[in-house]
């Protein structure tokens, strides 16, 4: 240990002042040239709340992840054509037929479609109460990404990127806005009984400072003091934690001062401050308990009626991000049994997602909560394996389906077509870039300028491509 810690040696202070003066000099130069930093965004890396670079239609958003797949033809994106083929080879040309996804048997869905609301969105009888919602539901049934695998498209799905290490939806969110609430994570991720494919770098951070990484919940947990771990110190009192959390934070400054410009530990020391601050918020922020039994009985006392719930409650608290998995794993993952399996999933989550679009609109809250549903890609229209009871449909990239709720999304209205069998898309193609530069859009930002300076580049959440589609725009 330094004998005196808050003196320089004369070396260490030549250093500092040479590299002082450099950096001035430096700056100048960039600047002449206009090559500074052109992110609208602040480069601070606190949670403070930050206004956007127009007016947004959303301030925050839920993201209902259902990972594994769902078949868009057997919820959102009816086709009674396929029904005709069922069993039988699909009419598709000569270069389609060498997909050995689609070299199987057509397989039509055994689920009804019925138009609802006045828009008159067909709907399928697995989603009773969702379809309640019609009027509410931006549908696209455009989509497409890169690779039909879980773990690139996932990445693709929540970051942008096939592969490489980039920061999330959530994190570019949290960077661009801050959070309107110092006490709880700006990014949370609910995602019960474990880790799904890819883990964590579903919600990381990357590049960008870490404070904007997701706060992963287990919610199988069903008491709230015990959803995060390690929150309390039962030890100590209240007051001797917080004299013990400013000695350690006194240390840890006096650690970065001689380590300027280190995120990871700029990180570190923000994250200890946030723990401390989340003891009484996180856990009453989680606390379903507290909310009226009619509100809890709309949910549903299961597991996923408890996390649409908290979503709502943290989405009220001022998070900006909350993403709602299915669960680890790739539960939506029917490669057999898909009748049955997805008439489990659906009923599963079909209260809940009503419930949660119903108690936002009551609140006032539809209107600035984007809220959106789906998966990282849909399924083929052609059986896995022989037409038996326990059939299934294999992983489909090219024509799936999303819908978005609230938060500025055009209401009653279906985006995008597939054609007569559900194998590609044949009007209104969306990429998923596209669909992260209408989400920024909606949140106030031009996905264009919300960048972050990195390895000698500007990086954004959709590279180098991606095109607000304004016709979802209310």
């Amino acid at each position: 240990m330094h004998p005196y810690p808050n003196f320089l040696s004369r070396r260490e202070a030549l250093t500092r002042a040479g590299f002082g003066m450099g950096g001035l000099a430096l700056a100048g130069v960039l600047h002449d040239l206009g090559l500074t930093n052109a992110s609208a965004a602040s480069t601070d890396s606190t949670l403070q709340p930050r206004v956007s670079q127009f007016a947004p239609k959303a301030k925050r958003v839920i993201h209902l992840f259902m990972n594994g797949g769902p078949s868009q033809m057997d919820t959102f994106d009816p086709k009674p054509k396929l029904n005709a083929f069922h069993g039988k080879s699909l009419p598709v040309n000569s270069d389609l037929s060498k997909d050995k996804r689609l070299s199987g048997a057509a397989l039509g869905s055994n689920f009804k479609f019925t138009k609802h609301g006045q828009s008159g969105i067909e709907i399928s009888e697995l989603f009773p109460n969702v379809a309640k919602h019609a009027d509410d539901l931006c549908v696209i049934r455009s989509m497409f990404s890169d690779v039909p695998n879980h773990e690139s498209a996932l990445m693709m799905m929540n970051t942008g990127s096939l592969t490489l290490p980039r920061p999330s939806v959530g994190a570019w969110t949290l960077y661009g806005l801050g959070s309107e609430n110092q006490s709880l994570p700006g990014f949370v991720v609910m995602c019960p009984g474990g880790l799904p494919v890819s883990q964590s770098a579903n919600w990381r951070s990357a590049f960008l400072p870490g404070v904007y990484q997701g706060t992963h919940i287990d919610t199988k947990e069903t008491r709230a003091e015990r959803l995060i771990a390690n929150l309390r110190n039962e030890a100590i009192l209240p007051g001797q934690q917080r004299k013990q959390l400013g000695y350690i934070q006194e240390l840890n400054e006096l650690h970065r001062s001689e380590r300027a410009g280190d995120p990871q530990l700029d990180a570190r020391i923000q994250s200890l401050e946030l723990a401390f601050r989340m003891q009484s918020e996180a856990t009453d922020a989680f606390d379903i308990t507290k909310e009226p039994e009619s509100v809890r009985k709309m949910y549903g006392d299961t597991l996923q009626g408890r996390q649409m719930l908290m979503a709502r409650r943290l989405a009220e608290r001022g998070v900006r991000y909350v993403q709602v998995w299915r669960g680890a794993g790739q539960p939506w993952d029917s490669h057999s049994g898909i009748e049955d399996a997805h008439r489990r999933l659906a009923g599963e989550c079909d209260q809940p997602i009503a419930a949660l679009l119903q108690d936002l609109k009551s609140r006032g809250m539809l209107q600035d909560t984007l809220v959106l549903w789906g998966g990282e890609f849909g399924r083929t229209p052609t059986a896995q394996m022989p037409l038996t009871p326990k059939v299934g449909r294999d992983h489909h990239n090219d024509g799936f389906t999303v819908w978005m709720a609230g938060g500025g999304a055009r209401a009653g209205y279906v985006h995008g077509a597939t054609d007569d069998i559900g194998l590609s898309i044949a009007e209104g193609k969306m990429h998923v870039h596209d669909l992260h530069a209408t989400i920024l859009h909606l949140l106030g930002f031009d996905h264009e300028a919300l960048t972050y300076r990195y390895a000698g580049r500007n990086f954004r959440l959709t590279d180098v491509s991606g095109e607000v589609i304004k016709e979802l725009l209310a």
